[in-house]
């Protein structure tokens, strides 16, 4: 009889998530390149057939682009094309002009995300937040709904049970969204992290120990979640290449290159070892909105426009201390110029807020320490020194800002 493995972690991914948000909204846009980027201004225009009176959306596309906004994510048509997220819209317009670009919509976003978790807490609740579009799930000890998915237990392979926990969790997701997600299952984070990468899209993958020599070590070492581009060129040009490479090197050489703990933690990555537990309860350390904008802003000439920018970053991380139940009593400010340059300034104040007037309040100070010679590439608010919002009191009349400086302001009194 197989061994029942000690801990099932599965990481679930959604796949291309916004951009499948997106194609809800568009179903005309299936099947073609499509990329998720940029301003409000790419929205799809509406308008009537004059002929059949029917209604006709207009898309815009990559070509003749000129700005300064990176893909969001992209469509699978468009990867083939060569295009990824992070990946420069002027770039992308080069190598695919005819591929669709379409706006971000975060709200959209986030309510797909919250319908996505919730569907899988109903089968599992030990789950670990790790971002809009993804998860890790404790499945030790969870039994699949056979019922529903006809799946039973053969008596050769103890993890069978798995796939059908799985399955379900698959189904849950599609028939809550309409979307289809990635699940990689193994016995710990990492493995599973990197299974849920292996059969993208609507993938669903298990790796057992006995698998990685199989499946896991003639992957690249870049695919190690914690390996990140400098590691991941410093080992290529040592001759490590694969985590096969990797795992077959000398631990006290790696710890040589690399240093105790990460030349440590690449030793047992590559064999699949990894202890974390999932988290399912996580506190924040910070909350912050930060905005790139199209072209480099002046702190004289685009005072107005800095100043609603300012205004609306402040509202939304009040907005979401508000929504996740958190107050915070450091208030930074960052700044990245047309050099590329970033500056950050923090001011603590006397007692922890979420009230958008005084976050405000406190960011407009520290924008009076910092250098507005140079045109302006970023902006961004944070509010760090968190704490839940109900064991704190309500502010003292002193705590309170005596007036919201403008950006205006903040400048003129320099």
């Amino acid at each position: 009889m197989p061994t029942e493995p000690t801990r099932l972690i599965a990481h679930l991914d959604m796949d291309a998530f916004y951009a499948s948000v997106e194609l809800l909204r568009y179903p005309e846009l299936r099947g073609r390149p499509v990329v998720i980027g940029g301003g409000r201004r790419h929205q799809p225009a509406e308008s009537v057939d004059p002929a059949t009176g029917r209604p006709v959306r207009t898309f815009a596309t990559l070509r003749g682009y000129a700005g300064r906004g990176v893909i969001t994510t992209a469509t699978y048509e468009a990867r083939a094309l060569g295009l990824h997220s992070a990946m420069g819209l002027m770039k992308a317009a080069q190598l695919a002009p005819d591929t669709v670009l379409l706006p971000t919509d975060f709200d959209a976003y986030r309510k797909y995300s919250r319908l996505f978790k919730e569907a899988v807490r109903a089968i599992a609740t030990r789950i670990q937040d790790n971002g809009i579009d993804e998860i890790y799930i404790d499945l030790t000890g969870v039994h699949p709904p056979e019922a529903e998915t006809g799946v039973r237990e053969p008596e050769n392979d103890a993890w069978e049970p798995v796939r059908g926990i799985a399955l379900s969790i698959k189904d849950a997701v599609r028939a809550a969204t309409g979307l289809s997600c990635s699940i990689g299952v193994a016995p710990n984070k990492l493995l599973a992290k990197i299974a849920s990468e292996l059969d993208k899209p609507d993938g669903l993958t298990l790796v057992r120990a006995d698998d990685i020599e199989r499946r896991i070590w003639p992957l690249s070492a870049r695919k190690i979640n914690g390996i990140g581009p400098k590691s991941s060129a410093k080992l290529e040009a040592l001759g490590i290449r694969t985590i096969g490479d990797l795992a077959a090197a000398d631990p006290a050489w790696l710890v040589e290159h690399f240093g105790r703990a990460h030349g440590a933690f690449m030793h047992d990555a590559a064999h699949g070892r990894d202890e974390r537990d999932v988290v399912t309860v996580s506190e924040p350390k910070s909350i912050s909105r930060e905005m790139t904008f199209e072209r480099d802003l002046s702190a004289t000439r685009d005072r107005d426009q800095l100043s609603s920018i300012f205004t609306a970053l402040c509202v939304g991380v009040s907005a979401d201390l508000k929504r996740k139940g958190y107050v915070g009593r450091t208030i930074g400010l960052k700044l990245r110029y047309d050099n590329f340059k970033t500056v950050t300034r923090d001011r603590t104040i006397a007692w922890p807020t979420d009230d958008a007037s005084v976050i405000r309040h406190a960011a407009g100070e520290c924008l009076k320490r910092v250098p507005l010679d140079r045109r302006i590439r970023l902006l961004g608010v944070r509010v760090g020194s968190l704490c839940a919002a109900d064991a704190v009191g309500p502010a003292p009349q002193t705590a309170t800002a005596e007036a919201t400086p403008s950006l205006f302001d903040a400048i003129g009194e320099r």
